[in-house]
């Protein structure tokens, strides 16, 4: 009993995506090449194939192709492919009308391609002349999925043998996804079929005609600046065809590309970017002229192993290696490929390197010293950079390789005093020097980026006390923020989230610390004030932490802190900062002090207080300042003094001496790595 088999089902069973819009145009250009090669042999130059793109007659415009300088096109509703091949003779229409024909597998052929025409098209019409001994004969049909093949009435007009296809009702999903303009069609017809252009004897004159002509032998010129000489290479005894091309760069050819060919077609185009070291973008050879690179892969092994709508292969990705099985995979033949790549550009590829080492080396000096330590095992792991890379990117690939280099010595520590007492003495301390000294230039890059990190923050801060385009200062919010989360406390917020240490290092070693809270609510007072101090800390002083015994209690030390906006000029009576961080001192000692996990302190009416009040020496703070006695500063930026009826030490500074006093603190680490001190 025969078979009989569902052109629809076939249809509706083979894959297209939509990434592959273009792939059943460009299976009817490959049928017309190899239609013009069984015509004319090696006189391919009376070899004609000319492409017309159709598009709707209606004012509709398809707006996903306008860009700049150039009006939105019409939509593209079908493609003529013309050609003076050898037609549709009898034999080839036999092969047509045979599901999985094996009349091209010579060719590569898989006798499917038609079936891709209708899974993006309505129908398609073809006519077509060829010679029936030595008399021309034509025919013509029409091919749909509701009416398979249906016959036509004969076409007139043909004087020579050839075939003219007609795919007609590009179907929405698709067309939204190809190319737009006749430029690009052009261009993905030649990448596909640059093979042809490549082969001894060259291509037929193929044409691309839309508004203009685009001829396709022009495309090598534009596109080809040289041409390595093709190689090859043995993967597991097979052999793999590579030919190397240097296409001259532009706005399109900017990635490098391996592409996947089966059947003197592309089925798969992969970026190689990175996959070499020194791979990115462009290379510049000798004269310093650039290029990038494309290499097309072809093999025997590729063809019978593509699938039969050639958007992929039948081979597995990779290829356990517990397996017992010798098959390929892609990432055996990929792995070879890149050798081979990285032999054939071994010039190039290193002055690319080069020019990334120094744009690294310039980045870590410049920006991001926190690297320079572990800068030369960064090397060691094989990282390589764009020379062009964004200095955003150029930091994310640099804090990956770091976290990986801190990863590599957690595991090697681990195994290193795993084998005590199980490794020879000698090569045990060898392997642990090297662990320690690992180690030493991981912290060293810890604390260049602790250091880099101020920079920055004086660098915010600097700019939040100055005024913007419209002249207006910052909020003291912003600069409240900025030195400690607004709304938080010590309990709350990690270490890294306060900058006080650019008001006094020694705030960094508080017991509690709060930001914008009531009195009330700090657990370290039992004040009921609902009043709000900018920051509020207790240290514990007088006897050290590390010494501490028993239940003795040490004395509380207790810091307020006050805002006020840039250049604000309205310090007086009722608003008077300094006051205020005094009347907070008050109340706080009224309440009791406790410590943080609400241990009772030893009372005291006199237990040490420090004032800071952060604010512009403008006329009316000079007057506050003077009012309670304060000495002015040496460089006349700031005030300070001892309140003796509140036992407090004061201190007011502006925002420029608050910068220039941290970035003096700090200048001997700033210069050390090579950052700006001012």
């Amino acid at each position: 009993m025969a078979l009989t088999t569902s052109l629809a089902g076939r249809v509706r069973n083979t894959s297209l995506p939509k990434s592959h819009s273009l792939l059943p145009l460009l299976e009817a250009v490959v049928n017309s090449l190899q239609a013009i090669d069984e015509r004319f042999g090696d006189s391919l130059d009376q070899g004609k194939l000319e492409i017309t793109i159709m598009r709707s007659a209606q004012d509709e415009l398809d707006l996903g192709s306008a860009s700049p300088g150039r009006a939105p096109l019409r939509p593209i509703v079908g493609f003529l492919i013309r050609d003076n091949g050898v037609g549709f003779t009898d034999e080839n229409m036999r092969s047509f009308e045979t599901l999985d024909s094996d009349h091209k597998v010579r060719l590569g052929g898989r006798g499917v391609g038609r079936l891709v025409w209708l899974k993006a098209f309505d129908r398609v019409v073809i006519q077509s002349a060829y010679l029936n001994g030595d008399d021309l004969a034509s025919r013509q049909f029409r091919f749909s999925v509701s009416r398979e093949v249906e016959p036509l009435e004969p076409p007139a007009g043909f004087t020579e043998p050839g075939t003219i296809v007609h795919l007609d009702g590009f179907k929405n999903d698709y067309q939204k996804s190809a190319p737009k303009s006749g430029d690009a069609i052009a261009r993905e017809i030649f990448e596909h079929c640059i093979w042809y252009f490549l082969r001894p004897g060259g291509a037929p004159d193929i044409v691309v005609i839309d508004e203009e002509v685009f001829a396709l032998r022009n495309l090598m010129d534009e596109f080809i600046y040289s041409e390595l000489a093709p190689s090859s290479i043995e993967v597991k005894g097979i052999r793999f065809d590579l030919v190397n091309l240097c296409l001259k760069s532009s706005s399109r050819n900017v990635v490098p590309r391996l592409l996947w060919c089966a059947a003197n077609r592309v089925v798969l185009e992969e970026n190689l970017t990175a996959k070499v070291p020194g791979l990115f973008g462009r290379l510049k050879d000798e004269q310093e002229t650039e290029f990038t690179y494309v290499c097309y892969l072809s093999s025997d092994f590729l063809d019978r192993h593509v699938r039969a709508d050639r958007t992929a292969f039948d081979l597995d990705e990779r290829i356990p290696g517990t397996s017992l099985m010798d098959d390929l995979s892609m990432e055996d033949i990929r792995s070879d490929v890149l050798a081979e790549v990285e032999r054939l550009l071994s010039a190039p590829l290193a002055r690319a390197r080069e020019e990334g080492k120094h744009r690294v080396n310039d980045f870590v000096s410049k920006r991001a010293p926190r690297y320079r330590p572990v800068l030369a095992r960064l090397e060691n792991l094989g990282v390589t950079v764009d020379p062009g890379v964004k200095d955003q990117e150029l930091e994310l690939l640099l804090h990956r390789s770091l976290q990986r280099l801190e990863a590599d010595a957690i595991a090697e520590g681990q195994a290193v005093f795993a084998e005590v007492g199980s490794t020879p003495v000698e090569e045990y301390e060898e392997r642990l020097g090297r662990y320690l000294e690992t180690i030493q230039e991981i912290n060293q890059s810890d604390l260049a980026a602790y250091v880099s990190r101020r920079r920055v923050i004086l660098d915010l801060l600097q700019k939040l006390v100055r005024t913007d385009d419209s002249g207006t200062y910052s909020r003291e919010e912003a600069v409240h923020s900025l030195l400690m989360p607004m709304r938080t406390d010590s309990n709350g917020v990690g270490t890294d989230a306060s900058n006080l240490w650019i008001i006094d290092e020694r705030l960094a070693f508080h017991d509690y610390l709060a930001s914008d809270k009531t009195l009330r609510s700090m657990p370290i007072t039992g004040s009921t004030s609902t009043t709000e101090p900018d920051i509020f800390a207790t240290r514990l002083v007088d006897t050290p932490f590390l010494t501490a015994e028993g239940e003795t209690l040490p004395l509380a030390s207790i810091v307020v802190i006050e805002f006020k906006r840039p250049m604000r000029n309205d310090a007086t009576e009722g608003k008077d900062p300094i006051a205020q961080t005094l009347e907070y001192v008050k109340r706080v000692r009224d309440g009791g002090v406790r410590t943080s996990s609400g241990r009772p302190i030893p009372e005291t009416a006199e237990s040490p207080a420090f004032c800071y009040i952060i604010a512009d020496i403008t006329p009316t703070m000079v007057a506050r300042c003077e009012l309670a006695n304060l000495r002015k500063t040496h460089d006349g930026m700031g005030y300070f003094g001892f309140n003796e009826a509140t036992k407090a030490y004061v201190e007011v500074m502006s925002f420029d001496r608050l910068v220039n006093v941290a970035t003096e603190r700090n200048r001997a680490f700033f210069d050390k790595l090579g950052l700006p001190s001012s």
